[in-house]
């Protein structure tokens, strides 16, 4: 009598024979619609996707609603964008509808209230010009809220953070030598160095991306640098990325009164992780710097380094203290709206492709802990500590968060 064949596993034969493989199923790509509306702020020209950007999503299978000028500021007309396949759009109602919203400057209210239910907001933070309220107007939405310039990559630095700062370093040193041969605001004297003529002293406060591409144009047009850090790492490092030898010290106070006394130009680039940068010059100190000389505080988007320093715009972006000229306008990029346009769009745009890629915003959020970084409201519920913190909110984890949904 012939035994039964048992279903419990395979026989010694069968474990020889060829089996097949099992393969990983790829996540099905998730189409998008993503919305690009014509930024409100007048202080703010750029535009988060460029028109070779826009093509290459919608050749991708996406599509994208652009609200009509958009891009008129930075120079892109509505032209190139219905080209590259982009649906111009008349008002900013249906834009706000789409899946993703991507813009440059937190969302007014009037924008928030046009927000569909449970859509992905792009956008930076700014936060010293947030309220209490305006979270409070987001998470009613449920939306995803990502603020771009706190993404990371796997190296831990912030690209578009990285990005942006490039460009504002350079911008900051030529904006230091328009307003310092300023007769009103300045002193008459060109920012460099001629044989025969003092060279220009230039104080830079901070170590990081700013201060290095700072230090580069100040020094290619001859002025003196001198570079303040509480990091002898970051001293050191700038020190090596600029291949020569400059003046660096430490955040010593005694040391850099006495530096501010003769200085003609003093850029604060000082990054803080913490959000808020911290305050390092008093008004003292500034009291006693020479009339006619600069102050370009670049780190006002954090709350800025100066006791005088408070924010303003480029329609009027600058004010003077005790006889110093402070220009304290947060979105310096904004000013070369072009090509930051295009440095944004570079690293936005790879972004959304790995989201559409990896099947949606919520599998790129689990899969990506660098892209977290970014993320302060999901599904209407604050994930951002320093934030709940800050405004008295209250917050949750992320991480326990994508584990419950």
């Amino acid at each position: 009598m012939n035994e039964k064949k048992s279903y419990l596993g395979f026989s010694a034969k069968e474990h020889l024979l060829p089996q097949e493989e099992l393969l990983e199923v790829a996540p099905k790509k998730h189409k998008m619609v993503i919305g690009i509306p014509k930024e409100m702020s007048e202080d703010e020209n750029r535009v988060a996707l460029v028109p070779d950007a826009v093509n290459l999503l919608i050749e991708s299978g996406h599509r994208v609603l652009v609200e009509r000028d958009a891009g008129e500021a930075a120079h892109f007309s509505n032209e190139k964008y219905a080209e590259a396949g982009a649906e111009i759009m008349d008002t900013s109602d249906e834009v706000f509808k789409s899946d993703i919203i991507i813009k440059i400057s937190p969302p007014v209210d009037e924008e928030i209230e046009k927000m569909g239910k449970q859509k992905t907001l792009f956008s930076s933070i700014f936060l010293p010009d947030r309220e209490k309220l305006y979270f409070r107007k987001l998470m009613a939405k449920k939306v995803n809220a990502i603020a771009f310039e706190y993404i990371q990559d796997k190296t831990g630095s912030f690209p578009v953070l990285k990005s942006m700062s490039e460009i504002i370093g350079n911008t900051s040193v030529l904006i230091a030598a328009e307003y310092l041969s300023n007769s009103k605001y300045g002193k008459g004297e060109m920012l460099g160095g001629f044989p025969g003529i003092k060279p220009t002293e230039v104080i830079i406060i901070g170590a990081g991306t700013v201060a290095e591409y700072a230090a580069r144009t100040a020094l290619g047009m001859g002025a003196l640098v001198k570079i303040f850090d509480d990091s002898m790492y970051k001293l050191r490092t700038i020190e090596d990325k600029l291949k020569t030898r400059v003046f660096t010290a430490t955040l010593q106070p005694k040391l850099l009164l006495k530096a501010m006394r003769e200085a003609d130009v003093v850029i604060a680039a000082k990054h803080a992780s913490g959000y808020m940068a911290p305050c390092l010059i008093t008004e003292d100190m500034v009291k006693q710097m020479k009339p006619g000389s600069v102050i370009v505080d670049v780190s006002i988007d954090q709350g800025g380094c100066f006791e005088t320093s408070h924010v303003t715009s480029h329609r009027n972006p600058v004010f003077q203290e005790y006889g110093i000229t402070h220009y304290c306008v947060p979105n310096i990029a904004s000013r070369i709206p072009h090509t930051a346009s295009y440095s944004l769009s570079n690293l936005l745009t790879p972004l959304l492709l790995s989201i559409s890629e990896l099947g949606g915003i919520d599998k790129m959020l689990k899969k990506d802990a660098a892209f977290c970084k970014g993320a302060y409201i999901y599904n209407g519920i604050l994930t951002n500590k320093f934030i709940g913190d800050l405004y008295d909110l209250p917050w949750q984890d992320l991480e326990l968060l994508m584990a419950a949904f």
